[in-house]
């Protein structure tokens, strides 16, 4: 019995990114099209099989400890970027200036589709759901650079809107345009979670 159910939610990618160095600036460098492979993006900051453990989880590990790499990519929805956007008074919302790697539209309340979903793109690229992005300050700094005295409102304005992390599980191609669809656990939520 398969654990996972394909949906009749569809996601358009409208847009498509690389970070070259999160550190010295979080901007992502807009793409056409990448190639997943089984560490993520080539030439993403945070592609890779493992990674140094950061403050996501450190009641897990120690900082700097080398861990699975479930944070591959950062994928955020259209739709609450808008209203992070509108919330900031922002007209024009780059997605470069939060680091996205993929903007997607058409999952409503996207941000919290449950951690193990699949996207899956026609080519067969399939990308697994980790858990939110949680909203931190790197991106008020690059949009701060942007936008003069609006950087600081992003952490606030963002949210539960910031997005999920995600990691590569099939590899493939996946463009701008592309179709990808919303695959779920077939499981009921923890009856433990308040």
């Amino acid at each position: 019995m398969p654990a996972l159910k394909p949906t009749d939610y569809f996601a358009e990618v409208l847009w498509l990114g690389r970070v070259a160095d999160s550190v010295e600036d979080l901007r992502a460098e807009p793409m056409d099209s990448m190639v997943l492979s089984y560490e993520g993006v080539e030439g993403d900051c945070h592609a890779g099989l493992t990674r140094p453990s950061c403050s996501r989880v450190k009641a897990q590990h120690p900082r700097g400890t080398e861990i699975a790499n479930v944070r591959q990519l950062s994928i955020l929805s259209a739709e609450e970027l808008e209203e992070i956007s509108d919330a900031m008074g922002i007209e024009e919302f780059d997605p470069a200036w939060v680091g996205a790697t993929m903007i997607l539209k058409g999952i409503p309340d996207f941000t919290h589709v449950p951690p193990s979903s699949r996207l899956q793109a026609d080519s067969g690229a399939t990308l697994v759901v980790d858990m939110v992005n949680r909203p931190c300050v790197l991106p008020g700094r690059v949009i701060e650079k942007e936008e003069p005295g609006k950087g600081k409102a992003f952490k606030t304005a963002s949210e539960g809107k910031r997005g999920v992390t995600a990691w590569v599980e099939r590899e493939g191609a996946v463009k701008v345009g592309d179709i990808l669809r919303l695959h779920i656990p077939d499981q009921r939520a923890w009856a433990e979670a308040g």
